[in-house]
């Protein structure tokens, strides 16, 4: 019979997950940002990067906005996949796009009309992404979701890097995915929230494709390493 690996999350053993095309998207918000081409060419070999942009006000910490997006563009080709956790989000989309966002990312919970700000991203020529907090329904997403190029499920309360992966995030991910299976969707499943080499395996066996990882990258041995166990396993 043949060997095969599982991982233990939540009670939980899984095996290994089907064949599929995962994106790794090392979060910056993680990084030495006195370095930040530096910290950007180590992950030259990632496939997006991941700009979490805070206001302090739609979650309780403030990160950093359109200058040092703009830095990122300016020394790194990979994808700025932006993650925007500020109120009222529609009022920066443009913004955020002339600074070099690739994707745009709005909570459902962060405006009163998430198709609206949906249409706007993809008027402005930019993969458009939708998410939620742990604790608001998915159902929350069902409006959009044939709309979007990019379902971001939170893994964590979102505001600071380094929390633990909620386990209960892993029936969040398989249920989404099955929903987009039924529309026949292309949207990338991503999640976001303590991803590591320990629950890799897990989360993608779940569905998702896209992995959001920042204190699990940019670790003590530098990021090429930290990217490196992350694909290690993933095999």
């Amino acid at each position: 019979m043949e060997n095969v690996r599982t991982v233990r999350i939540g009670g939980v053993t899984l095996p290994a997950p089907a064949a599929r095309r995962v994106k790794l998207a090392p979060s910056i918000l993680a990084c030495d940002f006195t370095r930040l081409g530096e910290e950007l060419r180590a992950i030259e070999s990632a496939d997006w990067a991941h700009v979490d942009v805070m206001d302090g006000a739609f979650v309780p910490n403030i990160s950093f906005g359109l200058p040092i997006l703009a830095a990122a563009r300016a020394a790194s080709p990979l994808h700025m996949d932006v993650h925007l956790m500020i109120e009222r989000p529609e009022r920066y989309l443009k913004d955020f796009a002339d600074a070099g966002a690739d994707s745009l990312t709005v909570h459902v919970e962060a405006t009163a009309h998430i198709h609206r700000a949906v249409q706007q991203i993809k008027e402005l020529g930019k993969q458009a992404g939708v998410t939620l907090n742990p604790g608001t329904p998915l159902e929350a997403l069902r409006p959009v979701l044939a709309d979007v190029d990019l379902v971001l499920i939170m893994s964590v309360n979102p505001g600071f890097g380094g929390q633990k992966f909620i386990p209960q995030s892993l029936e969040r991910i398989r249920t989404v995915r099955r929903w987009l299976d039924e529309l026949g969707s292309a949207a990338e499943l991503q999640v976001d929230g303590g991803v590591s080499a320990a629950n890799a395996r897990a989360v993608v066996h779940a569905g998702a494709d896209n992995l959001v990882a920042g204190s699990a990258v940019y670790g003590k041995d530098g990021a090429q390493a930290g990217l490196e166990r992350l694909r290690e396993a993933l095999k």
